[in-house]
């Protein structure tokens, strides 16, 4: 798994965000489109797409894209 890989993926999930704000220093938190939502896409992408679970505490713990790339990346 590469992290640009994750990166688009993780882009998938926002219909309403541009996909050039998305990089690995992304703190996700930030996006306006950020919700409970999102949250829940973001895990069930990560179980489909890397077969890795996550929990929400993992979530609230990742400050940026690439620190949830790193948690999913070690669970692999």
């Amino acid at each position: 798994m590469e992290i640009q890989e994750f990166i688009n993926c993780f882009a998938a999930q926002f219909d309403d965000t541009d996909p050039e704000i998305f990089k690995a220093e992304t703190k996700f938190r930030e996006i306006e489109e950020w919700s409970s939502l999102t949250t829940l896409a973001i895990i069930a992408m990560v179980d489909d797409e890397y077969k890795v679970k996550i929990k929400g505490d993992d979530i609230r713990n990742a400050q940026s894209i690439e620190d949830l790339y790193n948690i999913v990346k070690s669970r692999m």
